[in-house]
């Protein structure tokens, strides 16, 4: 009789995807308010990277709709070097996310332990980021967070855009709040006299500067400080810059680094500037097509006998952590939840890439989804192809909007992290 009590319950790999679905191994992140661990697939025996985000600290951080915000702009896109939502689903305590699995590390991992890369492998990270930036560009998309911590590599070498947790919908109206990482920050961010998706372009400067010569191309001792070098500085060289950069290298950082947005490279409308960008001499050994079907071999390649990130998240979730992530049955009763809780309940809603038509949430954009993917723009897919896009729309956004814009980014939603002078959203 007892057998029979605990035999377990057999899994159904037909319904909606939850956690019961995957097995948990070790943790390999850590951000405010959840974790992220490698996870397999019981059924297909995949490996993906499992993020997830605890309800009650998202609630209590007023961080609510970004998750939400994050959640959907992630189903809407698929590009070789972005990392792609696999599945979405809740439980009662947390939001998942099952995204691509990288495992090659972060750019802010290697940089620190490298000091700075050859300007081939610079180059081409380069052209990977510009081409999955000209793909979320096309959709309407900003990410506003470009840094070496959000650029991850899978095992081969291939750089991928993570972290979409304040990226948002542009049109033509443009944003005015500050929001990401000071030292990556556009000087249009800062002047607060508007922005559009032209700031992405000069994070992506600001990086590719960083990762070719071991610092960041404007700095300060204080936010006032750095907040005057990259609005009024002018860019400089290091005494051996010549040695680790070619002079239309220097070319492509002077053009991404332009505080003239109309001069600045990548920033022409329609997406002429990510195409001249590409007919830049500096990309001259770049085959652009071989490098979108993910067909050239990276010039680095992660060290794979060697953790390629911080082991101390394995230890911290082993020794500190007193509720520990497992498979939970949901409650039956979710009549008494609070007002932020049911938003998350109804809008967070399941995804399955294997099953479901990929959809955008804001209907401005539905002339672009059935376009811009990266299987109809000729881009080889970075995944399994999903079922004919949902060109259905669905205006129900965050707070009702068609698009969450830059109030929800207000001065109490930053904090200053004293350690790198970054300013990061709570979430």
């Amino acid at each position: 009789m007892g057998a029979v009590c605990c035999r377990p319950q057999p899994i159904d790999f037909d319904g909606d995807a939850n956690l019961f679905h995957f097995v948990l191994l070790r943790c390999v992140g850590k951000g405010a308010f959840g974790k992220v661990r490698v996870v397999q697939h019981k059924q297909t025996k995949e490996l993906y990277a499992l993020k997830y985000i605890n309800k009650a600290k998202c609630v209590k951080m007023k961080a609510v709709p970004n998750i939400i915000q994050e959640r959907r702009l992630l189903e809407e896109v698929d590009h070789p070097f972005i990392v792609n939502l696999r599945y979405a689903f809740q439980d009662d305590e947390n939001c998942f996310f099952v995204l691509d699995l990288m495992l090659g590390g972060d750019l802010r991992f290697h940089l620190e332990r490298l000091g700075s890369l050859p300007e081939e492998v610079v180059r081409f990270f380069v052209a990977q980021l510009a081409s999955g930036l000209g793909y979320l560009h096309e959709m309407g998309i900003m990410h506003r967070d470009i840094k070496p911590d959000n650029i991850l590599l899978d095992e081969r070498g291939n750089a991928h855009l993570t972290d979409f947790n304040i990226a948002v919908h542009f049109g033509e109206r443009k944003l005015t709040g500050v929001a990401g990482s000071m030292a990556y920050m556009a000087p249009e961010i800062l002047a607060k006299r508007g922005y559009t998706y032209h700031i992405d372009w000069w994070s992506l400067g600001v990086c590719a500067y960083e990762l070719v010569f071991g610092r960041r191309p404007f700095r300060g001792r204080t936010n006032s400080d750095l907040t005057y070098s990259i609005s009024k500085d002018q860019l400089k060289w290091p005494e051996d810059a010549e040695k680790k950069c070619s002079r239309t290298g220097m070319q492509v950082l002077r053009g991404l680094l332009e505080r003239d947005t109309s001069k600045r490279f990548g920033c022409k409308e329609n997406g002429e500037g990510f195409q001249e960008l590409r007919r830049h001499g500096w990309f001259k050994p770049i085959d652009w097509d071989a490098l979108e079907g993910k067909e050239l071999p990276p010039p680095f390649v992660p060290d794979q006998k060697k953790a390629n990130f911080d082991a101390s998240y394995e230890l911290e979730e082993l020794l500190l952590e007193d509720n520990p992530l497992k498979a939970k049955a949901r409650k039956a009763n979710q009549d008494n939840l609070s007002a932020e809780m049911r938003q998350m309940e109804d809008q967070f809603t399941s995804y399955d890439f294997k099953k479901m038509q990929r959809r955008s949430y804001y209907p401005h954009n539905q002339h672009l989804i059935s376009t811009a993917t990266a299987t109809s723009s000729g881009l080889a897919s970075s995944r399994p192809a999903t079922p004919a896009n949902d060109l259905k729309s669905d205006s129900i956004g965050i707070h009702g909007s068609d698009y969450v814009d830059d109030s929800i980014r207000d001065k109490d939603s930053i904090r200053l992290d004293r350690m790198n002078g970054d300013l990061k959203d709570q979430s």
